[in-house]
Protein backbone atom coordinates (compact mmCIF):
# COMPACT_ATOMS: atom_id res chain seq x y z
CA UNK A 1 0.00 0.00 0.00
CA UNK A 2 1.27 3.46 -0.94
CA UNK A 3 2.39 5.46 2.08
CA UNK A 4 1.32 9.09 2.28
CA UNK A 5 3.36 11.66 4.22
CA UNK A 6 2.62 15.25 5.14
CA UNK A 7 5.23 18.00 5.11
CA UNK A 8 4.62 21.04 7.27
CA UNK A 9 6.77 23.82 5.81
CA UNK A 10 6.61 27.19 7.55
CA UNK A 11 8.52 30.21 6.30
CA UNK A 12 8.70 33.80 7.45
CA UNK A 13 5.57 34.88 5.58
CA UNK A 14 3.49 31.73 5.12
CA UNK A 15 3.11 28.08 5.96
CA UNK A 16 1.70 25.07 4.14
CA UNK A 17 0.88 21.43 4.63
CA UNK A 18 1.64 19.36 1.54
CA UNK A 19 0.88 15.66 1.26
CA UNK A 20 3.07 13.44 -0.86
CA UNK A 21 3.33 9.86 -2.04
CA UNK A 22 5.16 7.86 -4.71
CA UNK A 23 3.07 6.75 -7.66
CA UNK A 24 4.32 5.24 -10.94
CA UNK A 25 7.90 6.21 -10.14
CA UNK A 26 7.20 9.88 -9.43
CA UNK A 27 6.55 11.92 -6.30
CA UNK A 28 3.00 13.24 -6.30
CA UNK A 29 2.14 16.35 -4.28
CA UNK A 30 -1.18 17.62 -2.95
CA UNK A 31 -1.57 20.92 -1.12
CA UNK A 32 -3.71 20.38 1.95
CA UNK A 33 -3.63 23.70 3.76
CA UNK A 34 -1.94 27.09 3.42
CA UNK A 35 -1.82 29.88 6.00
CA UNK A 36 -0.20 33.22 6.79
CA UNK A 37 2.73 33.78 9.11
CA UNK A 38 3.97 37.13 10.36
CA UNK A 39 5.92 38.81 13.11
CA UNK A 40 3.87 40.66 15.73
CA UNK A 41 4.95 43.02 18.48
CA UNK A 42 4.41 41.70 22.01
CA UNK A 43 5.57 44.09 24.68
CA UNK A 44 9.05 45.25 23.69
CA UNK A 45 9.80 42.40 21.28
CA UNK A 46 8.92 41.21 17.78
CA UNK A 47 7.66 37.66 18.10
CA UNK A 48 6.23 34.69 16.22
CA UNK A 49 2.71 33.58 17.11
CA UNK A 50 3.61 29.95 17.73
CA UNK A 51 0.22 29.09 19.29
CA UNK A 52 -1.54 30.36 16.17
CA UNK A 53 0.89 28.43 13.95
CA UNK A 54 0.29 25.21 15.87
CA UNK A 55 -3.46 25.74 15.55
CA UNK A 56 -2.94 26.02 11.77
CA UNK A 57 -0.91 22.79 11.76
CA UNK A 58 -3.78 21.04 13.54
CA UNK A 59 -6.28 22.56 11.11
CA UNK A 60 -4.25 21.11 8.25
CA UNK A 61 -4.20 17.67 9.85
CA UNK A 62 -7.99 17.81 10.20
CA UNK A 63 -8.19 18.71 6.49
CA UNK A 64 -6.23 15.54 5.67
CA UNK A 65 -9.09 13.52 7.05
CA UNK A 66 -11.65 15.62 5.14
CA UNK A 67 -9.70 14.87 1.94
CA UNK A 68 -9.69 11.15 2.70
CA UNK A 69 -5.99 11.06 3.52
CA UNK A 70 -4.58 9.14 6.46
CA UNK A 71 -0.89 10.02 6.49
CA UNK A 72 1.63 7.51 7.73
CA UNK A 73 3.85 10.34 8.99
CA UNK A 74 4.27 14.07 9.39
CA UNK A 75 7.45 16.18 9.42
CA UNK A 76 7.94 19.86 10.26
CA UNK A 77 10.52 22.36 9.01
CA UNK A 78 10.81 26.11 9.62
CA UNK A 79 13.41 28.87 9.50
CA UNK A 80 16.45 28.51 11.77
CA UNK A 81 17.99 30.18 14.87
CA UNK A 82 14.78 30.99 16.84
CA UNK A 83 13.68 28.97 19.86
CA UNK A 84 11.36 28.40 22.80
CA UNK A 85 12.55 27.75 26.37
CA UNK A 86 10.46 25.45 28.58
CA UNK A 87 10.25 25.29 32.36
CA UNK A 88 10.29 22.09 34.45
CA UNK A 89 6.58 21.55 33.69
CA UNK A 90 7.10 21.86 29.94
CA UNK A 91 5.53 25.32 29.66
CA UNK A 92 7.08 28.17 27.62
CA UNK A 93 9.02 30.72 29.66
CA UNK A 94 8.93 33.47 27.04
CA UNK A 95 7.34 34.39 23.75
CA UNK A 96 9.06 33.06 20.64
CA UNK A 97 11.14 36.16 19.87
CA UNK A 98 12.02 36.64 16.19
CA UNK A 99 15.54 36.89 14.81
CA UNK A 100 14.52 40.28 13.40
CA UNK A 101 14.13 41.66 16.94
CA UNK A 102 16.82 44.24 17.84
CA UNK A 103 17.63 42.63 21.20
CA UNK A 104 20.82 41.19 19.72
CA UNK A 105 22.25 44.58 18.74
CA UNK A 106 25.81 44.70 20.08
CA UNK A 107 25.69 41.15 21.50
CA UNK A 108 28.02 39.67 18.91
CA UNK A 109 30.79 42.06 19.93
CA UNK A 110 30.21 41.27 23.63
CA UNK A 111 30.56 37.55 22.92
CA UNK A 112 33.83 38.24 21.06
CA UNK A 113 35.18 39.73 24.30
CA UNK A 114 34.74 36.28 25.86
CA UNK A 115 35.48 33.99 22.88
CA UNK A 116 37.52 35.20 19.93
CA UNK A 117 35.84 35.42 16.55
CA UNK A 118 38.50 33.17 15.02
CA UNK A 119 38.06 30.44 17.63
CA UNK A 120 34.28 30.58 17.37
CA UNK A 121 34.48 30.08 13.61
CA UNK A 122 37.13 27.37 13.80
CA UNK A 123 35.00 25.32 16.22
CA UNK A 124 31.50 25.88 14.80
CA UNK A 125 32.12 26.82 11.14
CA UNK A 126 29.05 29.07 11.24
CA UNK A 127 28.91 32.53 9.67
CA UNK A 128 28.55 35.60 11.85
CA UNK A 129 25.08 37.10 11.86
CA UNK A 130 23.90 39.19 14.75
CA UNK A 131 20.71 37.16 15.11
CA UNK A 132 22.36 33.73 15.54
CA UNK A 133 20.98 31.81 18.50
CA UNK A 134 24.21 32.23 20.45
CA UNK A 135 23.68 36.01 20.51
CA UNK A 136 19.96 35.68 21.24
CA UNK A 137 20.73 33.54 24.29
CA UNK A 138 23.46 35.90 25.42
CA UNK A 139 21.07 38.85 25.06
CA UNK A 140 18.54 36.99 27.22
CA UNK A 141 21.24 36.28 29.78
CA UNK A 142 22.01 40.01 29.95
CA UNK A 143 18.39 41.15 30.20
CA UNK A 144 16.61 38.30 32.02
CA UNK A 145 19.11 35.88 33.55
CA UNK A 146 16.40 34.42 35.79
CA UNK A 147 14.64 33.01 32.70
CA UNK A 148 17.74 31.10 31.63
CA UNK A 149 18.13 29.78 35.19
CA UNK A 150 14.57 28.41 35.11
CA UNK A 151 14.91 26.91 31.61
CA UNK A 152 14.92 23.10 31.56
CA UNK A 153 14.58 22.61 27.80
CA UNK A 154 15.77 24.48 24.72
CA UNK A 155 13.70 23.70 21.62
CA UNK A 156 13.91 25.37 18.24
CA UNK A 157 10.62 26.31 16.56
CA UNK A 158 9.93 23.04 14.66
CA UNK A 159 11.11 21.07 17.70
CA UNK A 160 8.60 22.89 19.87
CA UNK A 161 5.81 21.87 17.49
CA UNK A 162 7.12 18.28 17.57
CA UNK A 163 6.95 18.42 21.37
CA UNK A 164 3.32 19.58 21.19
CA UNK A 165 2.53 16.69 18.82
CA UNK A 166 4.35 13.91 20.68
CA UNK A 167 5.26 15.12 24.16
CA UNK A 168 8.90 14.31 23.30
CA UNK A 169 11.79 16.77 23.39
CA UNK A 170 14.59 16.50 20.83
CA UNK A 171 17.02 18.80 19.01
CA UNK A 172 17.58 18.06 15.32
CA UNK A 173 21.03 18.29 13.74
CA UNK A 174 20.53 20.62 10.75
CA UNK A 175 18.76 23.25 12.83
CA UNK A 176 21.07 22.84 15.81
CA UNK A 177 24.11 23.72 13.69
CA UNK A 178 22.56 27.12 12.84
CA UNK A 179 22.79 28.16 16.50
CA UNK A 180 26.61 28.59 16.34
CA UNK A 181 26.72 26.38 19.45
CA UNK A 182 27.45 22.99 17.83
CA UNK A 183 31.02 21.85 17.27
CA UNK A 184 31.44 21.26 13.53
CA UNK A 185 33.74 18.31 14.08
CA UNK A 186 32.24 16.46 17.07
CA UNK A 187 28.72 17.33 15.81
CA UNK A 188 27.59 17.79 19.40
CA UNK A 189 26.68 20.79 21.55
CA UNK A 190 29.92 22.59 22.44
CA UNK A 191 29.67 22.46 26.24
CA UNK A 192 32.95 24.30 26.75
CA UNK A 193 31.65 27.17 24.64
CA UNK A 194 28.34 27.21 26.52
CA UNK A 195 30.17 27.15 29.84
CA UNK A 196 32.29 30.17 28.91
CA UNK A 197 29.13 32.11 28.10
CA UNK A 198 27.45 31.03 31.35
CA UNK A 199 24.64 29.19 29.53
CA UNK A 200 23.43 25.96 31.14
CA UNK A 201 24.26 23.08 28.75
CA UNK A 202 21.76 20.77 30.48
CA UNK A 203 18.76 22.42 28.80
CA UNK A 204 19.93 21.19 25.39
CA UNK A 205 18.68 17.79 24.18
CA UNK A 206 20.68 15.05 22.51
CA UNK A 207 21.03 15.90 18.83
CA UNK A 208 18.99 13.66 16.51
CA UNK A 209 19.57 13.21 12.78
CA UNK A 210 17.08 13.72 9.94
CA UNK A 211 15.13 10.53 9.15
CA UNK A 212 14.70 9.84 12.88
CA UNK A 213 11.20 8.68 13.83
CA UNK A 214 10.57 10.75 16.95
CA UNK A 215 7.39 8.97 18.00
CA UNK A 216 3.64 8.90 17.59
CA UNK A 217 0.99 11.49 18.36
CA UNK A 218 -0.16 11.97 21.95
CA UNK A 219 -3.31 10.09 22.95
CA UNK A 220 -5.23 13.37 23.11
CA UNK A 221 -4.34 14.25 19.52
CA UNK A 222 -5.13 10.76 18.24
CA UNK A 223 -8.58 11.15 19.76
CA UNK A 224 -8.94 14.64 18.27
CA UNK A 225 -7.84 13.71 14.73
CA UNK A 226 -9.33 10.23 14.62
CA UNK A 227 -6.06 8.62 13.51
CA UNK A 228 -2.43 8.23 14.60
CA UNK A 229 0.75 8.85 12.63
CA UNK A 230 4.49 8.93 13.15
CA UNK A 231 6.29 12.22 13.69
CA UNK A 232 9.51 12.10 11.66
CA UNK A 233 12.41 14.53 11.80
CA UNK A 234 13.18 15.85 8.32
CA UNK A 235 15.95 18.40 8.00
CA UNK A 236 13.96 20.74 10.27
CA UNK A 237 15.97 23.74 9.06
CA UNK A 238 14.06 24.68 5.90
CA UNK A 239 17.25 25.28 3.89
CA UNK A 240 18.42 21.79 4.83
CA UNK A 241 15.19 20.35 3.41
CA UNK A 242 15.25 22.61 0.34
CA UNK A 243 18.76 21.60 -0.72
CA UNK A 244 17.74 17.93 -0.60
CA UNK A 245 15.45 18.66 -3.53
CA UNK A 246 18.19 19.89 -5.87
CA UNK A 247 18.05 17.05 -8.44
CA UNK A 248 21.84 16.94 -8.74
CA UNK A 249 24.57 18.68 -6.74
CA UNK A 250 27.41 17.48 -8.95
CA UNK A 251 29.61 20.47 -9.81
CA UNK A 252 26.86 23.06 -9.29
CA UNK A 253 26.15 26.04 -7.07
CA UNK A 254 22.67 26.20 -5.59
CA UNK A 255 20.54 29.16 -4.60
CA UNK A 256 17.64 28.45 -2.27
CA UNK A 257 15.55 31.48 -3.11
CA UNK A 258 12.88 32.67 -0.71
CA UNK A 259 12.65 35.30 2.02
CA UNK A 260 16.39 34.68 2.33
CA UNK A 261 18.76 33.68 -0.46
CA UNK A 262 21.08 30.83 0.52
CA UNK A 263 23.86 30.39 -2.00
CA UNK A 264 26.49 27.68 -1.79
CA UNK A 265 27.62 24.13 -2.50
CA UNK A 266 27.28 20.79 -0.75
CA UNK A 267 30.48 19.42 0.78
CA UNK A 268 31.46 16.25 2.69
CA UNK A 269 33.35 18.19 5.38
CA UNK A 270 33.32 21.69 6.93
CA UNK A 271 35.57 24.38 5.44
CA UNK A 272 36.82 26.63 8.24
CA UNK A 273 39.80 28.19 6.45
CA UNK A 274 40.64 31.88 7.05
CA UNK A 275 39.29 32.95 3.66
CA UNK A 276 35.91 31.36 4.42
CA UNK A 277 35.89 33.35 7.66
CA UNK A 278 36.88 36.56 5.84
CA UNK A 279 34.04 36.08 3.34
CA UNK A 280 31.64 35.04 6.15
CA UNK A 281 30.60 31.66 4.76
CA UNK A 282 28.84 29.11 6.92
CA UNK A 283 28.99 25.32 7.25
CA UNK A 284 25.48 24.22 8.12
CA UNK A 285 24.90 20.58 8.87
CA UNK A 286 22.90 18.54 6.38
CA UNK A 287 21.52 15.08 5.75
CA UNK A 288 23.93 12.21 6.44
CA UNK A 289 26.44 14.65 7.99
CA UNK A 290 26.99 16.49 4.72
CA UNK A 291 27.65 20.23 4.95
CA UNK A 292 26.03 23.15 3.21
CA UNK A 293 28.89 25.56 2.60
CA UNK A 294 26.93 28.70 1.88
CA UNK A 295 26.37 32.38 2.39
CA UNK A 296 23.13 33.76 3.78
CA UNK A 297 22.05 36.77 1.70
CA UNK A 298 19.07 39.04 2.19
CA UNK A 299 16.59 37.64 -0.30
CA UNK A 300 13.07 38.27 -1.54
CA UNK A 301 12.25 39.76 1.88
CA UNK A 302 13.16 43.12 0.31
CA UNK A 303 10.63 42.87 -2.52
CA UNK A 304 8.04 41.41 -0.11
CA UNK A 305 8.46 44.49 2.08
CA UNK A 306 8.40 46.83 -0.94
CA UNK A 307 5.11 45.26 -1.98
CA UNK A 308 3.74 45.68 1.56
CA UNK A 309 4.85 49.34 1.60
CA UNK A 310 2.82 49.85 -1.59
CA UNK A 311 -0.17 48.42 0.35
CA UNK A 312 -0.04 45.15 -1.63
CA UNK A 313 -1.61 46.87 -4.65
CA UNK A 314 0.86 45.16 -7.00
CA UNK A 315 1.27 41.41 -7.44
CA UNK A 316 4.79 40.02 -7.58
CA UNK A 317 4.27 39.37 -11.30
CA UNK A 318 3.35 43.04 -11.78
CA UNK A 319 6.46 44.15 -9.87
CA UNK A 320 8.58 42.02 -12.21
CA UNK A 321 6.86 43.55 -15.25
CA UNK A 322 7.37 47.11 -13.95
CA UNK A 323 11.03 46.31 -13.25
CA UNK A 324 11.43 45.17 -16.87
CA UNK A 325 9.92 48.46 -18.03
CA UNK A 326 12.47 50.38 -15.92
CA UNK A 327 15.35 48.78 -17.86
CA UNK A 328 17.47 51.95 -17.94
CA UNK A 329 17.58 52.39 -14.15
CA UNK A 330 20.97 51.28 -12.76
CA UNK A 331 21.35 51.88 -8.99
CA UNK A 332 22.43 49.03 -6.69
CA UNK A 333 22.31 48.66 -2.90
CA UNK A 334 24.21 46.31 -0.61
CA UNK A 335 21.38 43.94 0.27
CA UNK A 336 23.23 42.77 3.39
CA UNK A 337 23.38 46.24 4.92
CA UNK A 338 21.80 45.98 8.40
CA UNK A 339 19.29 48.71 7.56
CA UNK A 340 17.41 46.24 5.34
CA UNK A 341 16.90 43.61 8.07
CA UNK A 342 13.73 45.20 9.48
CA UNK A 343 13.33 48.81 8.37
CA UNK A 344 10.21 50.82 9.16
CA UNK A 345 9.86 51.38 5.42
CA UNK A 346 11.86 49.34 2.90
CA UNK A 347 11.29 51.79 0.02
CA UNK A 348 12.68 54.69 2.04
CA UNK A 349 15.61 52.54 3.24
CA UNK A 350 16.49 51.75 -0.40
CA UNK A 351 16.11 55.40 -1.44
CA UNK A 352 18.24 56.63 1.46
CA UNK A 353 21.02 54.14 0.64
CA UNK A 354 21.09 55.34 -2.98
CA UNK A 355 21.10 58.97 -1.86
CA UNK A 356 23.97 58.36 0.61
CA UNK A 357 26.04 56.54 -2.03
CA UNK A 358 25.38 59.27 -4.62
CA UNK A 359 23.45 57.03 -6.99
CA UNK A 360 20.20 57.76 -8.80
CA UNK A 361 17.34 57.51 -6.30
CA UNK A 362 14.52 55.19 -7.45
CA UNK A 363 11.18 56.99 -7.49
CA UNK A 364 8.78 54.82 -9.48
CA UNK A 365 7.54 51.38 -8.50
CA UNK A 366 9.45 49.82 -11.39
CA UNK A 367 12.71 51.56 -10.45
CA UNK A 368 12.45 50.37 -6.83
CA UNK A 369 11.72 46.80 -7.94
CA UNK A 370 14.56 46.81 -10.51
CA UNK A 371 16.95 48.15 -7.88
CA UNK A 372 16.06 45.21 -5.60
CA UNK A 373 16.46 42.58 -8.33
CA UNK A 374 19.71 44.05 -9.68
CA UNK A 375 21.10 44.30 -6.15
CA UNK A 376 20.31 40.66 -5.45
CA UNK A 377 22.04 39.61 -8.67
CA UNK A 378 25.12 41.67 -7.76
CA UNK A 379 25.22 39.99 -4.36
CA UNK A 380 24.88 36.51 -5.92
CA UNK A 381 27.63 37.28 -8.44
CA UNK A 382 30.00 38.38 -5.66
CA UNK A 383 29.26 35.28 -3.53
CA UNK A 384 29.80 32.97 -6.52
CA UNK A 385 33.18 34.57 -7.15
CA UNK A 386 34.14 33.96 -3.51
CA UNK A 387 33.03 30.30 -3.67
CA UNK A 388 35.09 29.73 -6.81
CA UNK A 389 38.11 31.41 -5.21
CA UNK A 390 37.87 29.21 -2.08
CA UNK A 391 37.37 26.00 -4.09
CA UNK A 392 39.90 27.06 -6.75
CA UNK A 393 37.58 25.93 -9.53
CA UNK A 394 34.91 27.29 -11.83
CA UNK A 395 31.35 26.03 -11.49
CA UNK A 396 29.47 25.85 -14.79
CA UNK A 397 25.91 25.75 -13.50
CA UNK A 398 23.62 27.31 -10.90
CA UNK A 399 20.51 25.55 -9.63
CA UNK A 400 17.78 27.78 -8.16
CA UNK A 401 15.11 26.20 -5.98
CA UNK A 402 12.22 27.51 -3.92
CA UNK A 403 9.56 30.13 -4.59
CA UNK A 404 12.07 32.57 -6.06
CA UNK A 405 12.80 30.22 -8.96
CA UNK A 406 9.51 31.37 -10.50
CA UNK A 407 10.96 34.85 -11.09
CA UNK A 408 12.12 34.42 -14.67
CA UNK A 409 13.46 37.97 -14.88
CA UNK A 410 15.74 37.30 -11.92
CA UNK A 411 16.78 33.91 -13.33
CA UNK A 412 17.74 35.48 -16.64
CA UNK A 413 19.63 38.30 -14.95
CA UNK A 414 21.64 35.72 -12.97
CA UNK A 415 22.48 33.79 -16.16
CA UNK A 416 23.51 37.01 -17.92
CA UNK A 417 25.64 38.29 -15.03
CA UNK A 418 27.47 35.02 -14.31
CA UNK A 419 27.63 33.52 -17.81
CA UNK A 420 26.51 30.21 -16.33
CA UNK A 421 23.65 27.88 -17.16
CA UNK A 422 20.85 28.45 -14.66
CA UNK A 423 18.39 25.68 -13.82
CA UNK A 424 15.21 26.75 -12.01
CA UNK A 425 12.98 24.39 -10.04
CA UNK A 426 11.36 22.73 -8.27
CA UNK A 427 9.23 25.45 -6.66
CA UNK A 428 8.11 23.58 -3.54
CA UNK A 429 11.68 22.53 -2.84
CA UNK A 430 11.48 22.63 0.96
CA UNK A 431 8.31 20.56 1.21
CA UNK A 432 9.75 18.06 -1.30
CA UNK A 433 12.96 17.69 0.73
CA UNK A 434 10.87 17.26 3.87
CA UNK A 435 8.77 14.54 2.23
CA UNK A 436 11.69 12.53 0.85
CA UNK A 437 13.31 12.50 4.32
CA UNK A 438 10.11 11.01 5.71
CA UNK A 439 9.90 8.46 2.88
CA UNK A 440 13.49 7.42 3.61
CA UNK A 441 12.61 7.02 7.30
CA UNK A 442 9.65 4.83 6.32
CA UNK A 443 11.75 2.66 4.00
CA UNK A 444 10.03 3.83 0.79
CA UNK A 445 13.30 5.34 -0.53
CA UNK A 446 16.66 3.71 0.14
CA UNK A 447 19.05 6.66 0.18
CA UNK A 448 19.67 10.28 -0.78
CA UNK A 449 20.88 9.48 -4.31
CA UNK A 450 17.67 7.55 -4.99
CA UNK A 451 15.67 10.45 -3.51
CA UNK A 452 17.30 12.95 -5.87
CA UNK A 453 16.72 10.68 -8.87
CA UNK A 454 13.05 10.49 -7.89
CA UNK A 455 12.86 14.29 -7.67
CA UNK A 456 14.54 14.69 -11.05
CA UNK A 457 11.91 12.41 -12.62
CA UNK A 458 9.03 14.16 -10.89
CA UNK A 459 9.34 17.92 -11.37
CA UNK A 460 9.90 20.38 -14.20
CA UNK A 461 13.15 22.34 -14.27
CA UNK A 462 13.57 25.35 -16.60
CA UNK A 463 16.88 26.33 -18.20
CA UNK A 464 18.26 29.86 -18.67
CA UNK A 465 21.37 30.71 -20.69
CA UNK A 466 23.12 34.03 -21.12
CA UNK A 467 21.18 35.82 -23.85
CA UNK A 468 24.27 36.76 -25.89
CA UNK A 469 25.35 33.10 -25.84
CA UNK A 470 21.94 32.08 -27.18
CA UNK A 471 22.24 34.59 -30.07
CA UNK A 472 25.66 33.29 -31.02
Amino acid sequence: MTKHCVAVDIGASSGRLIAGHIENGTLQLQEVHRFENKIVQKGNHFCWEVDTLFAEIKKGIHKCRELGLQPESIGIDTWAVDFVLLDEDGNPLTDAVSYRDPRTDGMMEEVFNIISKERLYLETGIQFQKFNTIYQLYALKQSNPEILEKAKAFLMIPEYFNYLLTGKKANEYTNATSTQLVNAFTKKWDKELLGQLGINPDMFQDIQMPKTILGNLTEELVEEFGFDMKVVLPATHDTGSAVLSVPSLEDTIYISSGTWSLIGVENPFPICVPKALDYNFTNEGGMDYRYRFLKNIMGLWMIQEVRRNYNNQYSFAELVQLAQEAADFRSIVNVDDARFLKPDNMIKAIQNYCRETEQAVPSTVGEVAKCVFDSLVASYEKAIGEIEEIFEKEFKTIHIIGGGCQNELLNQKIADATNKTVYAGPVEATAIGNLVAQLMALGEIDNLNEARELIQQSFEVKTFEKIEACIN
